[in-house]
C-alpha cells in the first residue's frame, strides 16, 4: 500500500493540473470501490473548482469551492494518471479509457484525470471542508511527521510507560500519522534501534533521535519520487526509484549497510508485517 511519500507524490504530481482548475464533468463509473461512493458524487463534483490539494496522512485532499472538500484513499493499488496536460508535462492525448477507470475528472484546463484501481480497495468521500479534521477517518490520526506538531516531546510523551514493540508504537496513526511499515523499517535503522524493543524502555535520548530521523527518511522518500512497490505509479506514470536506496527493506539475508557492521540482513513477522533489521547493530 503506497505510504505517505508515495501518497505526497502523487499529490504533488496532480496539483499542476487540478489546483485553481474547474472539474468541468466529474465521471463516476461505478457505485463503489471500497465503500459506496456518496450521493450525487458526480453532480457535486461537476463545475466546482479545486481551491487547493493537501494530505493528510496517506489521504489526498481537494478543497473545492462548494465548502466540500474530495477525500482520495490510494488503497492497495488505485493509481491517479494525468492526461493531455496544457502545461506540457505529462501525457499530451487521452489514452483509451481501461477497465478499471472507475473515476474520471475532466478539466477545463483540458487535463484528464484517471483514478484506476484493479482491486477497488481504494475510497473517495466528500466531507464539509469546515468540519473535515472531525471526519471518521481524520479525527484519529495523531501529528503530521514532517509538520510542527511532531516533535521530540510528542513522541517522549507517547511512548512513555508502552509496553508494546517500538515498531508497532510508529505504526500507530494516533501517535503519527501516515507513517508506514516501510519507512519504519528505515528510520529504525538508521537509528540503530531494534524493532523488537519496547517503546516504554528506550532512553529519552534515543527517542528523540528518531524525531529528525523520520524527518530525514519521509524527506528523502519525497524528494526521491516515492518507492515503486508492485502497483504503484507516480501521477505522470513514472515508477518511483527510492525502493533501490533502502537499508534494510526487502534486503533479508542481504549484509548490513551500516558502516563497520558485519552483520546481516533479518526479516521478522510482527503483527502480521515483516519487520528487517541488523540484529548486530540495531540494540
Amino acid at each position: 500500500m503506497p505510504e505517505l511519500p508515495e501518497v505526497e507524490t502523487v499529490m504533488r504530481g496532480l496539483q499542476p493540473s487540478m489546483e485553481g482548475v474547474v472539474i468541468a464533468r466529474a465521471d463516476v463509473n461505478r457505485p463503489d470501490l471500497r465503500w459506496p461512493f456518496p450521493d450525487r458524487m458526480a453532480e457535486r463534483l461537476s463545475g466546482r473548482r479545486v481551491l487547493s490539494m493537501r494530505r493528510r496522512s496517506k489521504y489526498i485532499l481537494a478543497d473545492l469551492d462548494s465548502g466540500e472538500t474530495l477525500l482520495v484513499h490510494l488503497g492497495m493499488s488505485g493509481r491517479m494518471t494525468v492526461s493531455g496536460d496544457p502545461l506540457g508535462q505529462f501525457v499530451h492525448s487521452h489514452p483509451q479509457l481501461e477497465k478499471h477507470d472507475h473515476v474520471v475528472f475532466h478539466m477545463d484546463n483540458g487535463a484528464r484525470v484517471t483514478f484506476n484501481d484493479p482491486r477497488r480497495f481504494g475510497a473517495m468521500d466528500l466531507l464539509e471542508t469546515a468540519k473535515a479534521d472531525s471526519h471518521k477517518l481524520l479525527a484519529v490520526l495523531g501529528p503530521e511527521p514532517l509538520g510542527n506538531d511532531f516533535h521530540e516531546s510528542h513522541l517522549v510523551s507517547a511512548f512513555k510507560g508502552r509496553r508494546t514493540p517500538v515498531k508497532s508504537a510508529l505504526l500507530d496513526q494516533g501517535i503519527i500519522a501516515g507513517l508506514g511499515n516501510i519507512y519504519v523499517c528505515e528510520a529504525l535503522f538508521r537509528a540503530g534501534i531494534s524493532p523488537r524493543r519496547e517503546a516504554g524502555k528506550i532512553s529519552t535520548s534515543r527517542v528523540t533521535s528518531l524525531v529528525p530521523i523520520i524527518r530525514q527518511v519521509l524527506q528523502d522518500a519525497i524528494a526521491a519520487g516515492g518507492s515503486s512497490l508492485k502497483d504503484f505509479r507516480q501521477a505522470n506514470g513514472e515508477l518511483g526509484y527510492f525502493q533501490h536506496t533502502f537499508d534494510v527493506y526487502g534486503r533479508e539475508g542481504e549484509p548490513c549497510r551500516r558502516a563497520g557492521c558485519t552483520g546481516t540482513v533479518t526479516r521478522i513477522t510482527q503483527s502480521g508485517r515483516s519487520s528487517f533489521y541488523c540484529g548486530k547493530c540495531q540494540r
